[in-house]
């Protein structure tokens, strides 16, 4: 199996210590270790928590640079939908949109029209008797992770789709190919709002390969257009989302764009937890839908955004008004599973195993029960682990000594 590629990094040297990141991780990826912050690969799903909390700007997105563009005899641009938050209202998005070929694309595609025929497909799958209601959205990718990483019974609950910037990709690399492009001449660029997107690119699910090549921050697109935008003159049409592919970009989009009543919309990933645990002893068991987001205010609140996530989600909230919901979608794409679904099965990644051999993973659950009434239990943190729990896991599993609680040593 190969190894796991993240996108978050830490920067040692801008580190000095501090807890932010070790209260805010989601999955207890992150501890502190002779004062520096050290991510746990296995535990870590991007979701990009700690770059957003840390104020030493100690951690950091691996994206590539615009660069990128000279490796390719054709380059297309695939710019989140949040791309249509992030700019003032005064240009419109066919002229953003032209300021990416100034900037050396050759092309540029409508990732919210992609969005809005996934959900034409994913309405149909909803009428279908034998899915696994509620379905969950694979729109975030830090959510999908998080249920094979901490909720694998949910698994089978995956809506399984791929994300609209893998039909636009896909769809885009046909038909270059069947225009005389070799697949290697063909460089497919994301723009994203995040680091899980760029992880999901590196190491996508679902599927044996990402038709996306490469992908670059929002951040750095952003400054880039801004400074030539006022001189572009538009002279393709690129812009042609309605309404509805357009409201992906914030939470709830996704379901509104569906036209389903029976469904739950959540922002924050504290929130997403929650939902997932009712769903997971069976709370939910009536909803048809739910879609979760690790960001706050869904994808327009995306680290590696430039915009305030409340700005950004009112300028979609306008958009998605100014080109309408009850417009007719032009069905250019087939609707079927070669274009829309996944090929291959996810699998659970149960990082929280204790031990392979039965009886040794009760003996460890022992040991850390012990471990964890003999801890002062204020989980302050000053040992290096989010909490109280989680030491007495690493001192079983030998990651951490008992020695290391500060308080403990005090009595």
């Amino acid at each position: 199996m190969k190894e796991y590629w993240h996108s978050v990094v830490l920067e040692k040297d801008y580190c000095n210590g501090c807890t932010h990141c070790l209260d805010r991780c989601p999955t207890q990826a992150i501890r502190i270790i002779d004062g520096k912050a050290r991510i746990i690969q296995d535990r870590c799903i991007d979701c990009g928590e700690c770059l957003r909390v840390c104020p030493y700007h100690a951690k950091g997105a691996l994206v590539s640079s615009l660069d990128v563009v000279k490796n390719y005899r054709y380059t297309v641009a695939i710019p989140s939908i949040s791309f249509y938050g992030q700019f003032p209202e005064e240009y419109e998005m066919n002229t953003v949109y032209n300021a990416l070929l100034d900037l050396g694309f050759d092309e540029v595609y409508d990732t919210a029209h992609a969005a809005e025929l996934l959900a034409v497909y994913e309405n149909h799958l909803l009428d279908k008797a034998h899915v696994n209601k509620p379905l969950i959205s694979t729109y975030c990718p830090v959510i999908t992770r998080l249920i094979q990483i901490k909720y694998p019974a949910l698994i089978e609950h995956i809506i399984k789709l791929e994300a609209p910037m893998e039909i636009a990709a896909r769809h885009v690399r046909k038909r270059l190919i069947s225009e005389g492009y070799l697949d290697e001449e063909i460089g497919i660029i994301y723009i994203s709002p995040c680091p899980a997107k760029v992880t999901s690119i590196k190491n996508p699910i679902g599927i044996g390969k990402s038709s996306i090549d490469e992908a670059v921050s929002t951040e750095e697109i952003y400054y880039k257009v801004m400074k030539i935008i006022d001189k572009v003159i538009p002279k393709v049409s690129i812009q042609r989302s309605t309404g509805k592919g357009i409201g992906w970009a914030r939470v709830g989009g996704q379901s509104y764009a569906m036209d389903i009543d029976d469904y739950i919309a959540v922002d924050g990933i504290d929130e997403v937890i929650k939902v997932l645990e009712s769903m997971e002893i069976g709370k939910l068991n009536s909803l048809e839908f739910f879609e979760g987001y690790a960001c706050v205010n869904g994808c327009v609140g995306g680290p590696l955004n430039v915009e305030n996530t409340f700005i950004g989600k009112n300028r979609v909230r306008k958009l998605t008004k100014k080109y309408g919901m009850d417009r007719t979608v032009d069905i250019d794409i087939e609707l079927s599973p070669e274009t829309m679904e996944w090929d291959t099965p996810i699998q659970p990644m149960p990082i929280f195993k204790l031990d392979t051999d039965f009886k040794r993973a009760l003996e460890k659950m022992a040991k850390i029960e012990e471990y964890t009434q003999m801890l002062p239990g204020i989980n302050c943190g000053a040992c290096g682990s989010p909490n109280c729990r989680v030491l007495a896991e690493d001192i079983v599993n030998g990651y951490a000594k008992l020695e290391d609680c500060l308080l403990l040593n005090k009595r």
